[in-house]
Order: C-alpha cells, then structure tokens, then sequence
C-alpha cells in the first residue's frame, strides 16, 4: 500500500523541475512495484519455468 511517506520520498528524489506527468508516472511506478510486491507476499506470481512454459506456448 502506499503511504504519504513513500509518495513524499519519491517526489522528492525528483528533479527540481518536473512535470505533472512526471510526477504521475512516479506514483503509477510506486504503485505497481507495492502491488507485486504484495502479489510476491500472496504467492500469486510465476515462476520462471512456468513463464518460459507459457511463452513457449504463445510464441508458437
């Protein structure tokens, strides 16, 4: 989940001079990296023989 002090910290590592966009995508990007994070906790990820598996299937 992200808090106030992730986004505070994250915003602040930003340059001076920064766009809304640039802001947006900051916290989309925080985002996803807390949400897979929590997918990891829940063992709702692949492995990486099953991603070769599924690749392998739809690159046929």
């Amino acid at each position: 989940m992200l808090t106030k002090e992730n986004i505070y910290h994250s915003i602040d590592s930003l340059p001076d001079n920064l766009t809304l966009e640039q802001v947006i995508e900051e916290m989309i990007l925080l985002d996803k990296i807390d949400q897979g994070i929590i997918d990891m906790n829940n063992g709702s990820v692949f492995s990486t023989e099953q991603i070769k598996e599924k690749l392998d299937k739809w690159l046929k």
